[in-house]
């Protein structure tokens, strides 16, 4: 049977929520007292309607009626009967006509999926980007206090706009239907969702609430300022008659998984069963796989000092292009990531009243640089980012190499860094060098452009003082790329070796 609201038993102890099952509406109270009153029933109705236009001259998509099992079919029924009480679908006449297929899920039930290919091919596409997981990430900040809002049946919670309500027609054993709220499998859906929630919080967006999708986040610095603005986003919610899966509610949390990350007030780390699904991750063997595994490994590149030099010996394997060739090599880097991973640093969330440290270091083959706060003595990473040395620059001076990282630092990290003041730490005095040069190439003068527009102070740190930075750029393992043939004396070849043994990079290899 079809149910308007699914409650935990962990909500209803703690909150002890009351209902008006006549009005069907939850009341709950807030702790100080006051009430907030949900309605948990009812078809779709707000201001929000999705829109499907269609491309010029195009033909209307048929498709046909698939053979399903006996199991299959009593499904259809079931869930046929399910949508049309809740007034979702409607029988149609219309044109149109997708196709019906089931889709087994974990616990074993069948879940009926909407191929709608043929309705996309011929559909406009929105063209209205999703947030930046990182920039939603950013607005945190010092707070302390956090409550995650989940959407129950989040996409049909929009109303389709009535003269496209006959392009979502399907067919199915049992008749043509067709959608009178938004379905999955719509092209433009997963926009258009998260389109309609900006506006309900729009005057509060970035202030107290963001929003991915259906994924809702609240967060405040005080207890009190958090009852306020949790009182105020369900009160919109209630106004624009959205519903709220309170199975799903988490409230005044001071940390709080978002987006894959657990979040709190100073730090912010990968989920740990996302991390643990990285560590269990079996050796890719196709081109398909390998993606998929840097593609879950990417989300987390910013932890990971080294991620692009640890990841290089494996990348090509993405590419269908190239011949599938498993080397110890990959499987060194595959391990690496794995390793890195699930060891991964604790980064701190950015706080706009502490000021910021830059620390950047360029060797021949390697960029390495930091985003960090000092806190005392310590300099406290805020982001991570490692870029091998493109083969065009490995023969350009220290200085050129040096600025480069620089410029691709302040571009990288420019909404955190641009007009605010920072530190700026290298262990090379490009900045002196280069304001000594009479003539410079255009590439070195569009740098100097951009670095200029930043308030910065210069500290000149000696490579080995510069750690973290100077780490992520010298990579043994890269000391040999570049391969020149010419002679040797007798007396050069030992004069090498004991200039290799005590030099501060090598000293280490030629140990082991």
């Amino acid at each position: 049977m079809p149910f308007d609201m699914l409650l935990g038993m962990y909500y209803l102890e703690v909150a002890k929520p009351q209902f008006e099952w006549d009005r069907k509406v939850l009341k709950h109270v807030l702790p100080d007292g006051r009430t907030v009153r949900l309605r948990i029933a009812g078809v779709v109705d707000n201001e929000v309607v999705h829109a499907i236009k269609e491309l010029p001259s195009s033909k209307t998509p048929k498709g046909r009626i698939y053979r399903m099992a006996p199991t299959e079919l009593d499904g259809l029924r079931r869930q046929l009967k399910e949508l049309t009480e809740k007034g979702w679908i409607q029988p149609s006449t219309s044109p149109f006509g997708s196709p019906v297929l089931f889709v087994l899920k974990k616990g074993g039930s069948l879940r009926m999926c909407i191929d709608y290919k043929g309705l996309n091919a011929i559909t406009v596409k929105n063209a209205e980007p999703l947030p930046r997981i990182d920039n939603l990430l950013d607005r945190v900040q010092g707070c302390k206090y956090f409550t995650k809002i989940d959407l129950k049946f989040d996409y049909h919670q929009i109303a389709i706009r009535p003269e496209d309500q006959h392009k979502t027609a399907f067919e199915t054993r049992y008749g043509l239907y067709k959608f009178v709220v938004m379905p999955f499998g719509l092209c433009n859906a997963p926009r258009a969702f998260p389109h309609a929630i900006n506006r309900v919080f729009h005057d509060y967006l970035d202030k107290f609430v963001v929003v991915y999708l259906n994924d809702i986040l609240i967060f405040s610095r005080t207890v009190e300022e958090h009852d306020q603005h949790v009182e105020t986003a369900l009160s919109l919610l209630q106004q624009h008659k959205y519903k709220i899966n309170l199975e799903k509610w988490e409230f005044g949390r001071i940390k709080i998984l978002y987006l894959g990350y657990e979040i709190s007030m100073e730090e912010a780390r990968p989920e740990d069963a996302k991390v643990a699904s990285i560590r269990d991750c079996p050796r890719p063997r196709f081109v398909i796989e390998v993606k998929s595994f840097f593609g879950v490994t990417d989300y987390y590149r910013n932890f990971v000092k080294n991620y692009s030099t640890v990841a290089a010996p494996s990348t090509h394997l993405a590419r269908l292009d190239t011949p599938w060739e498993w080397t110890n090599k990959c499987e060194a880097a595959f391990k690496g990531l794995n390793y890195a991973i699930t060891h991964h640093a604790i980064l701190m969330v950015p706080d706009s009243e502490r000021p910021f440290v830059v620390a950047i270091d360029a060797s021949q083959y390697d960029t390495g640089t930091v985003l960090a706060r000092q806190e005392g003595k310590k300099l406290r990473p805020i982001e991570y980012m490692s870029k091998k040395m493109p083969l065009k620059k490995l023969t350009k001076s220290t200085d050129e190499r040096e600025l480069d990282a620089l410029y691709k630092a302040f571009v990288h990290w420019r909404h955190y860094l641009l007009g605010r003041f920072f530190s700026l730490r290298t262990n090379h005095q490009t900045l002196k060098w280069i304001k000594t040069q009479l003539v410079l190439s255009d590439a070195l003068k569009r740098w100097i452009e951009v670095i200029d527009q930043y308030d910065f102070k210069l500290d000149y740190v000696k490579g080995e003082c510069n750690k973290v930075a100077d780490a992520l750029s010298r990579r043994a393992n890269y000391l040999g790329a570049l391969i020149t043939e010419f002679g040797l004396s007798d007396e050069v070849t030992p004069s090498m070796v004991d200039a290799y043994k005590e030099d501060p990079v090598m000293m280490d290899t030629y140990a082991n």
